[in-house]
C-alpha cells in the first residue's frame, strides 16, 4: 500500500472508514465529498465513529496523506478509485441512483488507463456493468485490459465495536480475474478475509440477498412479539429458549420498524428490478410493507395504553426516548421514529423526543430540540424506541405508562408494557 494513491469517492459511513482504513495501511488517501459541510464536521471530528476511528482520524490532521476536497480533478492522480456514495430510495419506495449516478460519471470521465475503479454501493444487479464497464468501454477503456473494474459491496455496522470492518469478511467480484485481484488486494487491510466471486454481479446480488434476508426476519419478529402480546407472553423468554437451538435458528428480535441505511432501502433494489406486480417476490413485498406500517401499530398501541386509563392520545403528553435508526449513533435517515413522531402529532398529541444524539429533529417540516432532561417531565406515556450505551432509565420506573418497543429495557414484563 506505500506510496499507492487512493482516491475514496463519498466519505460517508462507508467512505469515511473505509478511507481511514487505507491510510493506516500505508496508502495516501484523496477524500473526496461533494459536502463541504462533511469535509467540516469530518476535520473537526463531528462525525459517528468508534473511538478508534476517532483516533486515526485526529492523526490524519498533521499528515500530509489524508487529503480532504471537493475538487474530482484528484480523480485522475488516483491508482485505485472506490466509490461510497449513499443509494437511497425515494418517498414511493422506488431506488434513488442519482448520487451513484452521478459519482460514477464523473469517475469514468476522468478515468485514465491503468486505474482500478471499485464500487461499493449497494444497487441492483447490472449497476456496476451499466455505470461502470459500459460507460467506460465507450471511452475506449476497456475493462481487463486498459482499467480494471470490481464491485465489492459494503459491509459496516455503525456504532457496532464487535463487527468493525477489518473484523468482516467481504465479497469481491471483478469484470474478470485481474480486476477480481487486484480489488481483493486493496481492500486486503479493510476487512477480515476477502471471498473473491465471479462477476460483479454475483457481488451485487450477495448484498442484496443479506439485507433482503435480515428485513424479512426483522419484519417476522415484530409479527411473532405481537402474537406474544396477544398470548400474554413477553417475546424475549421466547426467543431466548428458541435460541437454545444450535441449528436452524438465529435470533432476531421485535422492534419499531427498521431505519437507517439498508434495510429499508435495500430491499427495493431487488424488487426493482422484478415484475411490479409483487408475483415474483411477495413474501419480500409483504415483508417491507409490514417494516414501513410498523410506527403506525406502534401508535395503535399508544393509544390502547392510554385508554385503559381513561385516557386519550389527543392532549396526552407523550415522549419518543431515543431517535436515532440504533444505538450508538446520531443518524435518523429512515429512522421509525420520524413516522412515529408524524403519527402522535396527527391524532393531536403533545409529543417530544428525547436523544442525546440528536439535538434537534425536523418532523413534518417543524423543528423539534430534544428534552434535556426527561426525567423533570411528568409524561402520560413514554415510547421507548432507542437506549443508547449509557442511557439512565431508572426515571421510567415512575412514568405511570412504558412502551418499550423493543421489549428490551423491560424484557421480562408483558408485551406492550413495562
Amino acid at each position: 500500500m506505500r506510496g499507492l494513491a487512493v482516491a475514496v469517492v463519498g466519505l460517508g459511513y462507508v467512505g469515511l472508514p473505509t478511507a481511514l482504513s487505507l491510510w493506516a495501511a500505508g496508502a495516501t488517501v484523496l477524500g473526496l465529498d461533494v459536502s463541504e459541510r462533511r469535509l467540516r464536521d469530518i476535520r473537526t471530528g463531528s462525525v459517528d465513529l468508534l473511538p478508534a476511528q476517532h483516533a486515526a482520524l485526529a492523526c490524519t490532521e498533521s499528515a500530509g496523506d489524508f487529503l480532504l476536497t471537493t475538487d474530482t480533478d484528484v480523480l485522475r492522480e488516483a491508482d485505485a478509485v472506490i466509490v461510497c456514495v449513499p443509494t437511497p430510495v425515494t418517498p414511493a419506495y422506488e431506488p434513488d441512483l442519482a448520487a451513484l449516478r452521478a459519482a460514477c460519471a464523473t469517475v469514468v470521465e476522468r478515468a485514465v488507463p491503468g486505474q482500478l475503479l471499485v464500487l461499493t454501493s449497494t444497487s441492483h444487479v447490472g449497476t456496476t456493468r451499466e455505470l461502470l464497464l459500459e460507460p467506460l468501454a465507450r471511452r475506449e477503456l476497456t475493462a481487463e485490459q486498459e482499467v480494471l473494474v470490481a464491485f465489492a459491496p459494503e459491509r459496516i455496522d455503525p456504532g457496532n465495536a464487535t463487527h468493525t470492518p477489518e473484523r468482516t469478511p467481504r465479497v469481491v467480484g471483478g469484470a474478470g480475474p485481474l480486476s477480481t485481484r487486484a480489488a481483493a488486494l486493496l481492500l486486503r487491510p479493510t476487512a477480515s478475509r476477502i471471498h473473491e466471486v465471479q462477476g460483479p454481479e454475483t457481488a451485487e446480488m450477495a448484498k442484496l440477498w443479506e439485507n433482503v434476508f435480515r428485513a424479512v426476519n426483522i419484519a417476522l419478529a415484530n409479527e411473532l412479539s405481537d402474537a406474544c402480546g396477544h398470548l400474554g407472553l413477553s417475546p424475549i423468554p421466547v426467543i431466548e429458549a428458541a435460541g437454545t437451538k444450535p441449528y436452524g435458528f438465529m435470533p432476531f428480535y421485535p422492534g419499531p420498524g427498521a431505519g437507517g441505511h439498508c434495510i429499508p432501502c435495500d430491499p427495493y433494489y431487488l424488487l426493482g428490478r422484478l415484475p411490479g406486480d409483487g408475483t415474483s417476490a411477495p413474501l419480500v413485498h409483504t415483508a417491507m410493507r409490514a417494516l414501513r406500517e410498523r410506527p403506525a401499530r406502534i401508535t395503535g398501541q399508544a393509544a390502547e395504553l392510554l385508554a385503559a386509563d381513561g385516557l386519550v392520545p389527543a392532549g396526552a403528553r407523550v415522549l419518543v426516548l431515543g431517535v436515532a435508526y440504533k444505538a450508538g449513533v446520531s443518524d435518523v435517515r429512515e429512522s421509525p421514529a420520524l413516522r412515529l413522531l408524524s403519527l402522535l402529532r396527527d391524532q393531536g398529541t403533545d409529543a417530544h423526543y428525547s436523544d442525546g444524539h440528536v439535538p434537534t429533529l425536523t418532523v413534518d417540516g417543524r423543528d423539534l430540540v430534544s428534552v434535556a432532561r426527561p426525567q423533570d417531565t411528568e409524561w402520560d406515556l413514554v415510547i421507548v424506541h432507542t437506549v443508547h450505551p449509557g442511557t439512565d432509565l431508572d426515571w421510567l420506573d415512575t412514568v405511570p405508562r412504558v412502551l418499550d418497543t423493543r421489549q428490551r429495557v423491560r424484557p421480562h414484563a408483558p408485551a406492550g408494557t413495562r
